[in-house]
């Protein structure tokens, strides 16, 4: 049962941030502002309820981490990513089947990444201009996202070779036409911070494994600038409570 309720969220994850977003007038349609926003999302659909009534919900504000012994992160990356998709909730990239990270000694396999900005997690009350959600799947349909955050300061190329296909407007996947690098878009220190909490979108389901890698990496302002174009909006949910659960930093 714990599979399938993580199957479903993901899907409804990928619908959230990969197809064109739902009619206006559908109950579960939700937005960053407005009445559908973050704060209104437990009252647009009876799915949506952990939104509200969760205690381990994403994101949050990282600090008085617990130190622990490192362990550092197995990435499995060298897929090239196949598609770019902007649907007015964020700018996605659909990967191919088979890049994975081990964690736990379990395979979690890449779904997709997407990309927040303003950075929905903070650190120590810092927000950061931009924040990418690597995420990932075992077989028993439990999700694990690794987070990066981006600074501004030098341009990013594996970045600009999304960017380039990135459509300004809601709509269909578009084909990458250059080949991307995944591990470009990671910093070479994987050390991070570990937690466990919810998806960021509706329906906020519990009980994801998230890493927020401590380094960030960098993008160009007119880089971000872009993003920002193409989003028209901020796209991240505000920092949640952390009702007594322990961050530890490995």
């Amino acid at each position: 049962m714990k599979g399938k309720l993580f199957s479903a969220a993901l899907a409804a994850l990928t619908l959230s941030v990969s197809a064109q977003p739902a009619c206006a007038n559908e109950a579960s349609h939700w937005s960053y502002d407005g009445d559908t926003a973050p704060q209104n999302w437990s009252k647009l659909s009876p799915d949506f309820y952990l939104c509200e009534q969760g205690k381990a919900q994403s994101p949050i504000d990282i600090k008085d981490a617990l130190q622990v012994h490192p362990r550092p992160l197995k990435l499995s990356y060298q897929l090239p990513p196949v598609s770019v998709i902007n649907n007015g909730h964020s700018v996605q990239v659909n990967v191919q089947q088979g890049d994975f990270v081990t964690l736990d000694g379990e395979k979690f396999v890449l779904q997709q990444f997407h990309f927040h900005s303003p950075s929905e997690n903070t650190l120590n009350g810092k927000s950061f201009p931009m924040e990418a959600h690597f995420v990932h799947m075992n077989a028993e349909g439990e999700i694990a996202v690794i987070a990066v955050m981006f600074e501004t300061g030098k341009a990013n190329a594996g970045l600009e070779k999304i960017w380039q296909q990135m459509p300004d407007k809601a709509g269909e996947p578009v084909a990458l036409k250059t080949k991307v690098d995944l591990l470009s878009l990671m910093p070479k220190d994987l050390t991070h911070y570990r937690f466990s909490g919810s998806l960021t979108t509706p329906p906020c389901t519990e009980g994801v494994r998230w890493l927020v890698v401590k380094e960030p990496q960098t993008l160009s302002e007119t880089q971000l600038e872009k993003f920002q174009h193409a989003m028209h909006h901020a796209n991240n949910r505000p920092v949640q409570g952390l009702h007594g659960r322990v961050i530890v930093a490995q």
